[in-house]
């Protein structure tokens, strides 16, 4: 009986003994890595235990026996996939729940309104997230808008403007996907509150595609959101009138799809051979020479009713807006002016000196002499 009794005690204090050790390894931080941080990337399908090894490999736990335990506690939650970033000690408990809720590594990277997909592209080549080919290589290729624009060239313009939470490397094709889903997640909201829009396809009367591609030459042409509204109204005047739109962004964009474009564009430029270029091609370009964003959707959409048919910069980030050709000349004239430092519009000249005809100088000279002689009699 006592030898049971001791067994038991012995047992019961090993019992206790390894209880305490797991609570430690799944309790208490541990930090088994170097002091910049170490990444940790959970593979597709890793069970509890797989997860586990690679975790206490890479010295992120301490016990992969306390992990795996404290794991199987939590049957309905499953450790999600991705990379995993750890910077300072954790406990065990606490790396199993930063894996079970997906908490992976993200740095946030931003698409800027009017941004082009050759924009984007450089930007993750230069922060070292994909190289540039790879991405123009998968916003090519236009399957994922196929379903709201039919005739799309590319993922140009449906790309939307906002700031992204990406993984370290991320996937060219996932990434445009993402775009493109936040995309339609803001045209479902913004086309039905306008009047006559349809987020299924068609909006206020125009197919999608022609509104993007709108917004995309608004968006391009001025970074003032208030004006944005009075250029869509004078693109759609001018296409009403069949007039070209002789929009210089997308002249632009025609160079920069050749490779040509250096930052400044010359009158011979305007000149390009290609179907974007609206000095020489009337209509709308093809497709968008841009990504847009709220704004200057809702201004394609509800372009301001106005008379005006030209418009040029101010030199003050926005622009003088005209309904006729002389006063659009006037306009470039002041432009010009403000260019050189002058104020636009020229100082008023001088008042013209008051000449005198003879004949009035003749007359006052003979009533002066006729007063005179007049004093003299009476005097």
């Amino acid at each position: 009986m006592r030898k049971f009794i001791a067994t038991f005690g012995l047992l019961l204090l090993a019992g206790v003994g390894v209880a305490a050790w797991l609570w430690y390894g799944i309790s208490q931080p541990y930090q088994g890595f170097s002091a910049e941080g170490v990444f940790v990337t959970v593979p597709h399908g890793a069970s509890s235990r797989g997860v586990a090894r690679l975790l206490q490999s890479n010295g992120v736990i301490r016990s992969t026996v306390a992990f795996e335990l404290y794991a199987r506690r939590h049957p309905r939650r499953s450790l999600e996939a991705g990379e995993y970033f750890f910077d300072k000690p954790v406990s065990g408990r606490d790396v199993f729940w930063k894996l079970a809720k997906g908490q992976v590594y993200v740095i946030p990277f931003t698409v800027r309104e009017g941004e082009t997909i050759y924009d984007i592209a450089h930007d993750l080549e230069e922060a070292h997230f994909l190289s540039a080919d790879d991405f123009i290589k998968a916003a090519s290729d236009p399957t994922l808008v196929r379903n709201i624009s039919p005739h799309a060239l590319s993922l140009e313009g449906f790309l939307f403007p906002a700031t992204y939470q990406l993984t370290r490397h991320p996937v060219a094709t996932e990434l445009t996907a993402t775009m493109v889903k936040k995309f339609k997640e803001e045209w479902a909201r913004i086309a039905p509150s306008v009047p006559g829009g349809d987020s299924a396809g068609i909006a206020a009367g125009y197919p999608v595609s022609s509104v993007v591609t709108m917004a995309s030459l608004v968006e391009r042409e001025t970074p003032k959101p208030d004006e944005r509204p009075l250029v869509a109204g004078v693109f759609e005047n001018r296409l009403h009138k069949s007039m070209p739109l002789q929009c210089d962004p997308t002249v632009i964009y025609a160079l920069e799809q050749e490779g040509r474009y250096d930052g400044t564009l010359t009158g011979a430029d305007l000149h390009t051979d290609s179907p974007y270029n609206t000095y020489m091609h009337a209509g709308l370009p093809p497709g968008p020479i841009g990504n847009p964003g709220e704004i200057s959707l809702r201004a394609a959409l509800q372009p301001a009713h106005t008379d005006y048919l030209y418009f040029v910069a101010n030199t003050q980030g926005g622009h003088f807006f005209s309904a006729t050709l002389a006063e659009h000349n006037r306009n470039v004239t002041k432009y010009r002016r403000l260019l050189a430092g002058l104020p636009a519009d020229p100082p008023p000249p001088p008042p013209r000196p008051t000449t005198v005809s003879k004949r009035t100088v003749a007359k006052k000279k003979a009533h002066t002499a006729k007063a005179k002689t007049h004093k003299g009699t009476s005097g």
